[in-house]
C-alpha cells in the first residue's frame, strides 16, 4: 500500500475506488471458482483460475511500483510483486490468489478508511457555494461567486449557503451554523447583524449586503485550510515512509537467508507473503487523517497533519487579550457628568452621534442607549477620525465622542472619573457638547465566562506555561492575569513586540499563539502553531494561522490537543503492533513453520486489525455535550441569554448610586425607579426561575442537588437586597422624591446588589453555563 493514496482526499478521490473494487471482485471470483473446481477434483482448472487471478493482481501491482519509482520512492509494493511472482514460480497457486485477494482487499479497505476519515473534510469542501443570487434593481441574477463585489445585495433562499461575509438586511433570519461550528442549535439573527459565509439559511429567504468578496470571506479561508489538510503529510506519516524504506531490504534479507540456509524457495516466498503489504503505511496516514476529521467535528479546522502533531507536542500557549480572554464587547457602562448635566440626555446625544461608527466602543454605547429604551436622533455633518472619535450634529448640538488625554488641570469630576477608570481597568469615551467637556462614559471588556475553565482544560491537555500579550494598559492586563492565574502578562505590546515575544517563546518550547485581530496575524505566523478565532476574527489572522476555531470557544483547542495526542498515539501503536506481528510472522515463515497460503491469510488479518485500530482516532476523547440532556442544554442556553441581556442593564444600579453619591437626590429619583423596575421585573423572576427550573435539572449531571446549594443561598441574598431596594422605591413614591435619610442605605444597597449580581453571574456562567453547547 502506498501512503500517498490515503492522503488523496479531495472530492475526485473516488475515481480510483471503482478500479480497486473491480480488482477485488475479479480476484475473489477467481479464488471462489478455483475453490469449487478444486473441491470437484478438477485441480488443473483450479490452478488455472488461481494463476489467472494472480496475474490480474500482478499487473496493477507492477504499475504501483513504477509509479513509486517515478516519484523517487521504493516501497513495499515491490514485496507484493515479488510474492505474486514467487508463488507462481514455486507452484503455490492458492497462496498466489490469496495474496491477490488480500492485496485488493487492502486497497479497498484503505480507500474506505480514508473516505470515512476524510468524510467531514470532504463535506466541508463540497459544501462550498459556487454561485450567488445578486439583486440588481428589481431583478435577481445568478452570478459566479467570484463576481460578487463589496456592497452587492445578495438573496439567500431557504436551504442555501450564505456565499460571502455580509450584513443582514431583512428583519430576521434563522441560520444553521453546524457546518462551521459543529453546533446543531439554530441561531436567529436580525437586521444589521453580521453574517459569516458558510452558514445555511434554515428559515425563510432573506437579503444581505456583501461586506467581503468570496476570496476574503470566512468560509473561503476555512476551505483553503481544509484543502491543505487533505494534501499535506504529517511528520509521523513521513516517518512511516522512512521506516518503510528500511522494511523492504530487511524483508529481502530475511527471505534470502531462508532460501540460502534451507535451499527452499518456498520458504523465501512465505517470508515475502507475510510481509505484504506493510501495516505501517496503512496505520499512520489513516490515524492522522482521522484526527483531522475529528477535530473538524467540534469546530477546529487544522491546516495539516504537521500542525495536528505540533498541537499534541505544545507546552506553551500565548494568548491575545481582547476577543480571546475577554468578550471583545465592552459593557457595564457608567456615566460621569459635569455638574448640572443630565446623564440620560448626554448618553442619548453620544449614542446618536456614535450610530455611524463601527468602533467597538461606539457599538457598546449605542447598544446601552437602546437597552434603556432611548430614542436616538439621526446625526448629520458626521466626521470620524480613526482612533480619535466621531463628531456630529445631533438635535442642533455639535457633539464629539472619542478618546483623549486629560490634562492635569482638567475638571475635578473628570479627574475623579479617570481615577475610577484606572482602578476598575475600564476604558473611557469622553463627550464634548459644543466644544465643552461634558461627560465620561466608562466601559469594561469583561473576562469571557468560560476563560477560567478553558485555561484549566488547556493545562490539563498538556500546557505548562500560559502567557498573555495585549496592547492594553498594564493595570487592567495584570488584573486579568491575576484572576485567570496566567504565568506571565505583557502589556502595551505592539504587533512587532508580539512577534518578538512569540519568537522568544518558540525558541524555548513548542508554542501555540491564539489571536483574532489583524494585528495578531504576524504573531500567528511566527508561532509553532497559530490559532485564529475564525468565528469573529479577521481574514488576515485566519490566513496566517495553522488552525482556525470556527466556533467562538477556545476550549475547543483543548479538544484538538487531546485529539492530536490520541491520533499520534494510535498511529504509532498501530504501526508498532502491525510491524511487530509482521516481523514475527516473517521469522516463523523463515523457519518453515508457516506456509505461503496460511501466511497470506495471517497477513490479511494483521492489515484488518491495523486499519480498524487506526480508525479509533475518529472516536473517543472528551465530549462534554453528552453529559447533559437536550432539555437541560436548552435551559442553560435560555438562562445564558438572559444573563447577556441583564448584564447590559446592570449599570442602571450604579447610575442611580452615582447620582445619589454626587448629591443629586432629586434627579436620582427617576434612576431609582428604573433600577427598581429592572430588579423586580427582570432580575428576581430570573433568579426564581433558575431555582425552580435550572438547578433541579443540573442535579443529575453535577452529582447531587447540593452542588447548587451555594448558588441558591446567593439567590436568597439577591432577593433580600432586591426587596430592600423596592421598599426604598415605594417610600420615595409616597413623597415623590428620595428623602435624605434614605440616601446612605440606598447607595449601599445599589452598589451591593450590583457587585453581588456580577459575582453571581460569573460563578453561574463558569460553573454551569460552560456545560452547554455554545450556539
Amino acid at each position: 500500500m502506498r501512503a500517498d493514496d490515503v492522503h488523496k482526499l479531495r472530492p475526485g478521490m473516488n475515481v480510483g475506488i471503482s478500479v480497486e473494487t473491480a480488482l477485488l471482485v475479479v480476484t475473489a471470483a477467481a479464488l471462489t471458482a478455483g475453490g469449487i473446481a478444486w473441491l470437484s477434483s478438477s485441480t488443473d482448472i483450479a490452478d488455472a483460475l488461481w494463476i489467472a487471478g494472480t496475474l490480474v493482481a500482478l499487473l496493477p501491482a507492477v504499475w504501483w511500483v513504477v509509479e513509486g519509482l517515478r516519484h523517487g520512492r521504493v516501497g513495499v509494493d515491490v514485496i507484493a510483486v515479488l510474492s505474486l511472482v514467487g508463488t507462481i514460480v514455486v507452484g503455490e497457486f492458492l497462496a498466489g490468489i490469496l495474496i491477490a485477494v488480500m492485496l485488493a482487499t487492502g486497497r479497498v479497505l484503505d480507500a474506505t478508511a480514508s473516505r470515512r476519515a476524510s468524510r467531514d473534510l470532504s463535506a466541508l469542501l463540497a459544501h462550498a457555494p459556487r454561485t450567488a443570487r445578486r439583486r440588481v434593481g428589481t431583478t435577481l441574477e445568478v452570478v459566479d461567486l467570484d463576481e460578487v463585489k463589496v456592497g452587492d445585495v445578495i438573496s439567500v433562499g431557504c436551504g442555501e449557503t450564505v456565499p460571502v461575509d455580509g450584513r443582514m438586511n431583512s428583519s430576521v433570519a434563522v441560520l444553521d451554523e453546524s457546518m462551521l461550528t459543529g453546533e446543531s442549535i439554530a441561531v436567529t439573527v436580525t437586521s444589521g447583524d453580521d453574517l459569516r459565509s458558510g452558514v445555511v439559511n434554515a428559515g425563510n429567504a432573506f437579503e444581505m449586503t456583501a461586506l467581503r468578496t468570496a476570496a476574503d470571506s470566512t468560509y473561503a479561508g476555512i476551505v483553503r485550510l481544509a484543502d491543505d489538510a487533505s494534501s499535506e503529510r504529517a511528520p509521523v506519516v513521513r516517518l512511516a515512509d522512512r521506516l518503510a524504506a528500511w522494511f523492504l531490504p530487511l524483508t529481502l534479507v530475511v527471505a534470502s537467508v531462508a532460501w540460502v540456509v534451507d535451499g527452499s524457495l518456498t520458504r523465501a516466498v512465505a517470508v515475502l507473503v507475510v510481509a505484504t503489504p506493510c501495516p505501517l503505511l496503512l496505520a499512520a496516514p489513516i490515524a492522522i487523517v482521522s484526527g483531522l476529521s475529528r477535530s473538524l467535528r467540534f469546530g477546529v479546522v487544522v491546516r495539516d497533519g504537521a500542525a495536528l502533531e505540533n498541537l499534541g507536542h505544545a507546552t506553551t500557549l500565548v494568548l491575545d487579550k481582547t476577543g480571546t480572554l475577554t468578550t471583545g464587547r465592552p459593557s457595564g457602562l457608567s456615566i460621569d457628568v459635569a455638574p448640572g448635566q443630565d446623564p440620560a440626555n448626554i448618553l442619548r446625544l453620544a449614542a446618536s452621534a456614535d450610530q455611524v461608527s463601527a468602533h467597538v466602543l461606539a457599538e457598546a454605547i449605542v447598544r446601552e442607549a437602546k437597552a434603556r429604551g432611548m430614542t436616538l436622533s439621526l446625526p448629520t455633518d458626521v466626521v470620524e477620525q480613526a482612533g480619535t472619535g466621531v463628531t456630529a450634529t445631533v438635535d442642533g448640538c455639535r457633539v464629539w465622542v472619542g478618546s483623549r488625554v486629560l490634562p492635569e488641570d482638567g475638571p475635578t469630576w473628570a479627574q475623579a472619573a479617570l481615577r475610577k477608570s484606572e482602578l476598575d481597568g475600564s476604558v473611557i469615551a469622553w463627550i464634548e457638547v459644543e466644544g465643552i467637556l461634558t461627560a465620561a462614559i466608562t466601559l469594561i471588556d469583561e473576562v469571557r465566562r468560560d476563560a477560567s475553565s478553558t485555561l484549566r482544560r488547556l493545562r490539563g491537555a498538556g500546557l505548562s506555561r500560559i502567557i498573555m500579550l495585549t496592547g492594553d494598559r498594564a493595570r487592567p492586563a495584570q488584573e486579568i492575569g491575576a484572576v485567570l492565574g496566567l504565568d506571565q502578562v505583557y502589556a502595551q505590546q505592539t504587533p512587532a513586540d508580539k512577534v518578538a515575544r512569540v519568537r522568544a517563546e518558540r525558541r524555548q518550547a513548542v508554542t501555540i499563539m491564539v489571536g483574532d485581530g489583524v494585528n495578531d496575524a504576524p504573531a500567528l505566523a511566527t508561532a509553532t502553531v497559530g490559532v485564529a478565532m475564525g468565528a469573529r476574527g479577521s481574514a488576515a489572522s485566519s490566513q496566517a494561522a495553522d488552525v482556525v476555531l470556527t466556533t467562538d470557544r477556545i476550549d475547543r483547542l483543548a479538544d484538538a490537543m487531546e485529539t492530536a495526542r490520541r491520533s499520534r498515539r494510535i498511529a504509532v501503536q498501530s504501526a508498532g503492533v502491525g510491524m511487530g506481528l509482521s516481523l514475527v510472522a516473517m521469522v516463523v515463515a523463515a523457519f518453515g513453520l508457516l506456509a505461503p497460503a496460511p501466511g497470506a491469510l495471517l497477513q490479511e488479518a494483521i492489515d484488518v486489525i491495523v486499519i480498524l485500530n487506526a480508525l479509533r482516532a475518529l472516536s473517543g476523547g472528551r465530549n462534554r455535550s453528552q453529559r447533559i440532556s437536550s432539555q437541560t442544554d436548552e435551559l442553560l442556553h435560555r438562562f445564558s441569554k438572559e444573563h447577556d441581556e441583564m448584564r447590559g442593564r446592570l449599570s442602571l444600579l450604579t447610575t442611580a448610586a452615582q447620582e445619589l453619591s454626587n448629591g443629586e437626590v432629586r434627579s436620582a429619583y427617576p434612576a431609582l425607579q428604573a433600577a427598581d423596575s429592572f430588579v423586580s421585573q427582570v432580575v428576581l423572576p430570573h433568579e426564581h426561575a433558575e431555582d425552580e427550573d435550572l438547578y433541579p435539572a443540573l442535579a443529575r449531571p453535577l452529582g447531587s442537588s447540593e452542588a447548587t446549594a451555594t448558588m441558591s443561598r446567593m439567590h436568597a441574598e439577591i432577593d433580600r437586597l432586591g426587596r430592600r431596594l423596592h421598599t426604598h422605591r415605594l417610600r420615595a413614591d409616597e413623597h415623590g422624591e428620595i428623602s435624605p435619610d434614605q440616601r446612605s442605605d440606598l447607595i449601599a444597597t445599589l452598589y451591593g446588589l450590583h457587585e453581588l449580581l456580577r459575582l453571581h453571574f460569573i460563578q453561574e456562567e463558569e460553573n454551569y453555563f460552560t456545560m452547554a453547547d455554545e450556539a
